[in-house]
């Protein structure tokens, strides 16, 4: 198996990418694909790999914080019913250059102004019930998304549930991250049925996030100024997206 000097560079990037974002507490699964954009990976490729990152990524989060019981399965079951089989769809299906590129572009900002200004992290809404058809709606919405794009949707969802009042935040992360898991698995399993292979670099570049996770899960937010970061990673997802969006 042979790979390229930029293969490499994209794999450093990468995992320099996944210690800093594991590091405040975040998968990192929208820098990845806009990493491997700015390296030239095909687009063809950018889904698939992104997809598997976004699963060893949400695997290790999933664990840490299921463990530490931030995590609520009365809003993860409804979601995630809706999610998995709309994922898998979107992941089969392939965009054109012309609409793949603005959509992934918009995300890509949506969380850089997400670092920046932490949408509902102070939010005081009491706690309201889980309405189930409205979780499976949201949920389906935010699977085909997340399963077109290759990324997680966990952007989306964290800041939707916190909204409702359905859970809280520390408890929207743990939920969100199960449910990138699975969203990306099906989006993967989608995508796989379409393309029939893996790109051979995502060997490569998987070694280097889970590397970069541990890291960056060891060093921890104490070491790090955890707002300085955020909004250093914030304003290169902006910068990022909107490259995407205009090239």
């Amino acid at each position: 198996m042979e790979f390229l000097f930029s293969d490499y560079l994209t794999a450093l990037l990468i995992f320099l990418g996944a210690i800093l974002y594991s590091s405040v507490g975040h998968g990192g699964a929208s820098s990845y694909i806009a990493i491997m954009a700015f390296m030239g990976t095909p687009l063809l490729a950018i889904k698939p790999i992104g997809l598997v990152l976004n699963i060893i990524v949400s695997g290790i989060g999933s664990y840490r914080f299921i463990r530490h019981k931030l995590f609520d399965i009365k809003v993860f079951l409804p979601v995630a019913l809706g999610s998995i089989p709309s994922a898998f769809i979107g992941g089969y299906i392939h965009l054109p250059t012309s609409f793949y590129r603005p959509l992934v572009g918009f995300i890509l900002i949506l969380g850089g102004l997400q670092f920046i200004f932490s949408f509902f992290r102070h939010s005081t809404l009491v706690r309201n019930e889980v309405s189930p058809i409205i979780a499976l709606i949201a949920g389906a919405i935010i699977g085909f998304i997340s399963g077109l794009t290759g990324t997680g949707g966990g952007i989306f969802l964290s800041p939707l549930i916190v909204f409702l009042g359905w859970t809280s935040v520390k408890g929207a992360s743990g939920t969100a991250a199960l449910f990138i898991l699975f969203n990306s698995i099906a989006g993967l399993l989608g995508n796989l049925s379409l393309v029939k292979s893996l790109p051979q670099e995502i060997y490569l570049y998987s070694g280097a996030v889970l590397l970069g996770v541990f890291i960056g899960t060891q060093l921890g937010i104490k070491y790090l100024m955890e707002e300085g970061v955020k909004k250093s990673l914030g304003i290169v997802l902006i910068i990022a997206g909107f490259k995407f969006i205009l090239t």
